[in-house]
């Protein structure tokens, strides 16, 4: 059986597959899932991140909500921001792995292509120091980005 924080992520990606914009209320999917709303809040932090896609927004307070957008990168200028944004001179490999799985789930490389490319920004296959290994993969990645871009 599934942990609760996957299942709360597989119902919010299930509606989410419905819309690019998700609203909901913290205190209904506490409810929902019989958790306490930081339940929720993990599950939003570390499951719904730039990295992976999305961005959520939130208000708290009685009539608070939480809005959740996904991010597609429907165009090589969608993937060229990404590049830009998000990878900087140093990435750490959770980051680096998020940003993989998101291009795998929008269909952008295939799963040969992200296993890949997971092999290769892991600690283990960068046998380097902090804070030389976090820039080496951040420029690999980089690399593997531009390689996509090219097809």
């Amino acid at each position: 059986m599934a942990n609760l924080a996957d299942e709360i992520e597989r119902y919010l990606k299930d509606l989410l597959r419905r819309s690019e914009t998700l609203e909901v209320q913290r205190a209904m999917l506490a409810a929902r899932f019989a958790c306490a709303p930081s339940q929720i809040n993990y599950v939003l932090s570390t499951r719904f991140t730039p990295e992976r896609g999305y961005i959520v927004e939130s208000r708290r307070g009685g009539g608070g909500y939480i809005r959740i957008i996904r991010l597609k990168i429907e165009r090589v200028e969608d993937l060229q921001e990404l590049i830009q944004r998000q990878i900087g001179d140093a990435i750490t490999q959770d980051e680096a792995l998020d940003i993989v799985a998101r291009l795998f789930e929008q269909g952008i490389i295939n799963e040969r292509e992200a296993a890949i490319m997971q092999a290769a920004l892991r600690r283990e296959a960068l046998r380097l120091d902090l804070p030389a290994r976090d820039m080496v993969r951040a420029d690999l990645l980089r690399a593997m980005l531009m390689a996509i871009l090219r097809f």
